[in-house]
């Protein structure tokens, strides 16, 4: 199937459309709706977390009855209030506080939200706003455990390498609310936790650590990560999890049966919403997969070998088409060589890097990898864009790209080229997009 001759504008406005739609499928404003409890007997509570939680806040804030009783707290991320609160009844408190290191602020927000579980009865309705990005701003450190230490431990698991599922798990179990336990602190009222996964598989003990839900790890298991990383941890708090004495609540705890956890976002539906796009664009759409984990740069590498395979009609895919994925990726931070400095970057900068290098100038192949909540892990962008001149451009510019892998430094690549994806926080978060066009 032919397709007229395009220009590197038109295919790189196709990716960034078909990015704008998988966020848009997840903005609260158009999925909360759908998912709000009646208000009960007695009074309701807004308690969350998460990047979105300022969104979620919004959303929940213009929607609850004005006659009912509303009042709560959530934090976000700094900059991720979304304008036009100024138009709301300003029911539910925003504050904000750092990540994916937590701070002071933080912490403040926990025990505040501790503090207001107090006093709640059976007739009570606590609504939780979970989102991703809920467990570096939901930080309340373990009884032996400070700031600094948690902060330590953070920047250890963020550079090692390991995946969510292994950081949550230490999270959960380093902390006096989440894995559950916020939850228990709301008890005897009713717990209805609406959230917007970011994490492979939707499990909801994973978004933000579960702090609403069951956590079925282990203090054994959390130890065992930091072990396996060679993460250090006080000796005041390794001796309590060597004797289970920082475990969570279990599945089989009775508190569960006044809770309930709805999903209104998932990367599965993002996804979805993209391929719905590109398809109306008369392309053939194919999502590998919402779940893909593993090293960024290796990932590109495997995306780029199925999109060099489908440019030469080889394979399962037909061109001209979009080859969809999601997930979270990690990136291994690598040391420096002497004298060189720290590279910038994120999971989606560091996947097109590897994209580039497997693509090898591949003609008629384009790519675009960004995180859904509008930031590559610390940067100001919220990923980056390969074309089939990306190397060509580079020499041109005396970018060798693995030099810049070496160091994980997609930020110091792929500004030069003006080849970053630059957003501003979404408001939302289901995690890594990104999207491979063959044409």
């Amino acid at each position: 199937m032919g397709v007229p001759q395009r220009s590197h504008q038109e295919p790189e406005a196709l990716l960034r459309a078909l990015y704008d739609a998988a966020v848009q499928r997840a903005l609260p404003a158009h999925t909360l709706a759908a998912f709000l409890p009646a208000p009960p007997k007695g009074r309701t509570l807004v308690l969350g977390a998460g990047k979105a939680g300022g969104a979620m806040a919004q959303a929940v804030d213009r929607l609850w009855p004005m006659d009912k009783p509303l009042s709560g707290l959530v934090v976000t991320r700094y900059d991720h209030i979304p304008p036009g609160a100024e138009l709301l009844p300003g029911r539910i408190e925003v504050v904000e506080a750092a990540h994916p290191v937590p701070d002071a602020a933080g912490v403040q927000a926990a025990e505040r939200m501790l503090e207001l579980t107090q006093g709640l009865t059976e007739d009570d309705l606590v609504l939780c706003l979970i989102s991703g990005g809920g467990s570096a701003l939901l930080t309340l450190p373990a009884l032996g455990l400070t700031l600094a230490d948690k902060q330590a431990i953070n920047r250890g698991l963020l550079a090692c390498g390991a995946n969510i599922h292994e950081m949550n798990c230490v999270r959960k179990h380093l902390s006096r609310i989440k894995g559950g336990r916020l939850a228990a602190a709301c008890a005897p009222a009713r717990v209805v936790t609406l959230t917007i996964s970011d994490v492979p598989g939707d499990d909801p003990s994973v978004i933000a650590s579960g702090p609403t839900v069951p956590d079925g790890t282990t203090c054994a298991d959390a130890l065992a990560i930091l072990d396996r990383y060679g993460i250090a941890i006080p000796e005041g708090v390794r001796t309590p999890l060597m004797a289970g004495q920082l475990e969570t609540p279990k599945p089989s705890d009775p508190l569960w049966s006044r809770c309930s956890v709805q999903m209104i976002a998932t990367p599965q539906q993002s996804l979805q919403a993209a391929a719905e796009l590109a398809e109306q664009a008369g392309l053939n759409a194919y999502i590998l997969s919402d779940e893909m984990e593993g090293e960024s740069r290796d990932v590109g590498r495997v995306h780029a070998a199925l999109a060099r395979a489908a440019a030469k009609g080889h394979g399962p895919f037909i061109k001209p088409c979009v080859l969809l994925s999601g997930g979270e990726t990690t990136v291994r931070v690598l040391a420096p060589k002497p004298g060189a400095a720290r590279g910038r970057g994120g999971r989606a900068g560091e996947f097109c890097m590897g994209l580039a290098l497997g693509l090898q100038a591949q003609e008629g192949v384009w790519g675009l990898a960004a995180d859904t909540d509008g930031i590559d892990g610390v940067e100001a962008n919220a990923g980056a864009r390969v074309a089939p001149d990306t190397l060509s451009r580079a020499q041109a510019r005396s970018l060798v790209l693995t030099d810049h892998l070496d160091r994980n430094d997609a930020v110091g690549f792929f500004e030069p080229l003006g080849d970053l994806v630059v957003t501003g926080p979404t408001f939302t978060n289901v995690n890594d997009f990104r999207a491979v066009l063959i044409l």
